[in-house]
C-alpha cells in the first residue's frame, strides 16, 4: 500500500506509540454502531459516508493521540489553526504529522490488526495536508479498512480484561457442575468401573480389591470386579446465541447501546476460544427480522431504521440450538425494546410501535415457550425500565425459568460476563 511521503520525516514518533494501547483508544470508533457522535473532525466528510475510510481512521488516530498527550506543544498549536511564528516550521509541522499518520497506519496493517480493501491513489506534488482538497484527505478517500481477525480477536481480549478487572476476577476455568466423572485428573474417590467409564484405573484401589478377595500371593488374580477408576469433576460444556437488538432504538435518546453490546460479544468469544473450548458461540441480530452473523462481521455490525422482532429472532436461535449437541443450551438476549414486530405467515412483517400489541407479545411468548420445551434458557439483558418493559421481561423469566437483569451500557459486560461463567440462579420478583 502506498502512503505520501513528507520530508524531514523522524520515524521515532511513529515507532514509538504502543499499538495495542491505541487501538484500545480507538475501540469504539472500529466497533462504531451508526451512532451519531459529536466529535470534532479536522477533514469533514460533508456526504457523511466513509465512517470505515482511510480517512475517517486517521483522523481518529489523531484525536486519540491528541487525547492521551502524545502530540508536541508545536503539533497541538498547528491543529488548532495557530502558528508557530514560523511559516516553514509550520509546513514542515504538517508534514510531520502527516507522515506520523501515515506510518501508524502502516503498522497497523503490518503487525495484522487492520487491512485494506484499495490502496489510495496518491497526487502527484505537494498540497496542504489539512482541508477538504488536501492531498491527504483525497488519498485518504479513496481507501476503505477493514479489522482482521486479529484485531476483532485482540479487542475481544481487552474488552475481557477490562470487564473481569472491574469485577475483581483474574482467573476462570470451565463450567463447574455438582456431579462426579472419570477422567484423566482425580478430584474425588475411586469408584467400581462401569462399562463406559474412562478407565483411569486406580492401580493401588485395585490392586487392594484383589489382595482382599484372593489374599497376598503371586501371580495375583484381577477380575473385573476389582478394577476401580479415579473420578475427576464433570465439566459441562454450553452452546449460547448471543442475540443482539438492532433496532433504532438502540442509538436513540443520546446513546449508543450497540457497541457495548458488540463488545460484550467480542469478550465472550475470547473467552471462550481461551478458557471454555468446548463451548460455542453464535450471534444473531433482530430487528424487522433476524439472521445470524459470523463473528468476523460482528464489528461493522450497526442498527437501522428497524422495529423489534424478537419472537423471529427467538425461533432462528432455538433453531441454532437445536443442533448442538452440549450440556447447555442458552440464549443471552440483549434488548431495549419492546416487541413491535412479527413475521406473518405469508411473510409479510407486521408492525406496531404503539405499546405492547398483544397478537405480537403472544407470538413472542410463544416462541419462549418452544425454547423451553426444548431444554433452552433465556438470559434477558434489558437495557430500558420501562414499566411495560419490565412486566414483559419478568414474563419471559418466568415461562423459561430463566434470568432477567435490568442493567445498563457501564455494567452490561460484567452481567453477562459472571453470569456465563457462574451460573447463578436469580429468582425474580
Amino acid at each position: 500500500m502506498r502512503f505520501t511521503t513528507y520530508s524531514k520525516y523522524h520515524p521515532e514518533l511513529a515507532d514509538a506509540v504502543n499499538l495495542q494501547g491505541l487501538l484500545d483508544q480507538l475501540s469504539d470508533f472500529l466497533l462504531q454502531s451508526g451512532f451519531a457522535g459529536n466529535s470534532p473532525s479536522f477533514w469533514h466528510d460533508e456526504t457523511g459516508e466513509g465512517e470505515r475510510s482511510l480517512d475517517a481512521l486517521r483522523q481518529a488516530i489523531l484525536q486519540a493521540l491528541m487525547e492521551s498527550g502524545q502530540l508536541t506543544p508545536d503539533m497541538l498549536k498547528v491543529l488548532r489553526g495557530e502558528s508557530t511564528g514560523d511559516e516553514a516550521r509550520d509546513r514542515e509541522i504538517e508534514a510531520e504529522l502527516g507522515q506520523l499518520l501515515d506510518r501508524i497506519v502502516q503498522r497497523l496493517m503490518e503487525e495484522g490488526y487492520l487491512n485494506v480493501s484499495q490502496a489510495p491513489q496518491v497526487p502527484q506534488g505537494y498540497q496542504s495536508m489539512f482541508g477538504p482538497g488536501g492531498q491527504a484527505h483525497s488519498a485518504a478517500q479513496q481507501v476503505q479498512f477493514n479489522l482482521t481477525e486479529k484485531g476483532i480477536d485482540f479487542l475481544g481480549y481487552k474488552t475481557l480484561k477490562n470487564l473481569l478487572g472491574s469485577v475483581g476476577k483474574s482467573s476462570f476455568g470451565a463450567h463447574d457442575t455438582p456431579y462426579l466423572a472419570t477422567g484423566v485428573e482425580a478430584e474425588g474417590v475411586s469408584k467400581q468401573y462401569e462399562f463406559g467409564d474412562v478407565l483411569n484405573l486406580d492401580v493401588p484401589a485395585t490392586l487392594t480389591n484383589a489382595i482382599a478377595r484372593e489374599g497376598l500371593g503371586v501371580p495375583l488374580n484381577i477380575e473385573y470386579s476389582d478394577l476401580m477408576v479415579s473420578q475427576s469433576e464433570y465439566r459441562s460444556s454450553a452452546a449460547t446465541v448471543l442475540m443482539l437488538d438492532c433496532s433504532h432504538s438502540m442509538i436513540l435518546y443520546g446513546e449508543d447501546r450497540f457497541t457495548p453490546a458488540k463488545k460484550v460479544a467480542l469478550a465472550l468469544t475470547h473467552l471462550i476460544r481461551t478458557q471454555y473450548p468446548g463451548d460455542s458461540l453464535r450471534v444473531v441480530l433482530f430487528h424487522d427480522s433476524a439472521e445470524e452473523i459470523p463473528l468476523s462481521a460482528l464489528a461493522t455490525a450497526q442498527v437501522g431504521p428497524y422495529h423489534t422482532n424478537t419472537a423471529e429472532g427467538l425461533k432462528l436461535a432455538r433453531r441454532i440450538l437445536q443442533g448442538q449437541k452440549k450440556d447447555m443450551r442458552q440464549i443471552i438476549m440483549i434488548t431495549d425494546g419492546k416487541p413491535s414486530a412479527l413475521t406473518m405467515p405469508d411473510g409479510r412483517i407486521y408492525v406496531n410501535s404503539m405499546g405492547l400489541d398483544p397478537q405480537i407479545l403472544q407470538a413472542t411468548y410463544r416462541e419462549v415457550a418452544n425454547c423451553r420445551r426444548n431444554g433452552i434458557m433465556i438470559n434477558t439483558f434489558m437495557l430500558a425500565r420501562d414499566r411495560s418493559l419490565v412486566e414483559f421481561v419478568k414474563q419471559v423469566a418466568s415461562i423459561c425459568r430463566g434470568k432477567a437483569y435490568f442493567t445498563n451500557t457501564m455494567t452490561l459486560g460484567q452481567f453477562i460476563l459472571m453470569d456465563f461463567m457462574k451460573r447463578k440462579t436469580r429468582r425474580v420478583s
